[in-house]
């Protein structure tokens, strides 16, 4: 019997319960979201089950949610079943004040790079993370330029006309 989102959302659910939410499936992709605590037992579980097999980490990205009081911060695995082919993502969310996640490196070696860059960005602290630090920004940065909390415009430049952008 083929693998399908339906048998794939069954199987996490037995497992997890009701602490799995936002089930979505936008063009056919899977789609959820756990609580931070259990990221690495999820992602262990679709590991080793004999029927999920989502043994390869295709990626690892976040976003900034600022309305989201409390969970402003979301990790986002992508990972991907080759057998079947079949993907699904799933998200985990953290305070931007406390952004720690329990890191995966040790379940996948391909997100030792794709933390780094999370982290670089979006200042997620990956919890057991062999070498957590900056891998495409410079060292001496003291913020994560993907957050968003700077305007996106300068405010103050006198060197525009809003005419030429449209709002005039």
């Amino acid at each position: 019997m083929a693998l399908t989102n339906e048998i794939i959302r069954q199987r996490i659910t037995e497992r997890f319960g009701d602490q799995i939410t936002e089930w979505d499936e936008p063009y056919g992709l899977l789609t959820f979201t756990a609580p931070k605590t259990i990221n690495l037992k999820l992602l262990q579980f679709l590991y080793d089950d004999p029927e999920l097999r989502f043994r390869f980490l295709t990626d690892i990205c976040a976003v900034h949610y600022p309305n989201r009081t409390g969970e402003e911060l979301a990790v986002v695995y992508h990972v991907h079943n080759l057998v079947d082919n079949i993907r699904l993502r799933f998200k985990v969310f953290t305070d931007i004040n406390k952004p720690d996640v329990f890191t995966v490196t040790k379940l996948y070696e391909a997100a030792n790079w794709l933390e780094r860059e999370t982290y670089d960005y979006f200042g997620i602290n990956f919890i057991g993370h062999p070498n957590l630090k900056r891998i495409l920004n410079v060292d001496e940065m003291d913020y994560f330029p993907m957050r968003k909390e700077f305007p996106m415009e300068d405010q103050t430049r006198r060197d525009k006309d809003d005419e030429m952008f449209g709002r005039g």
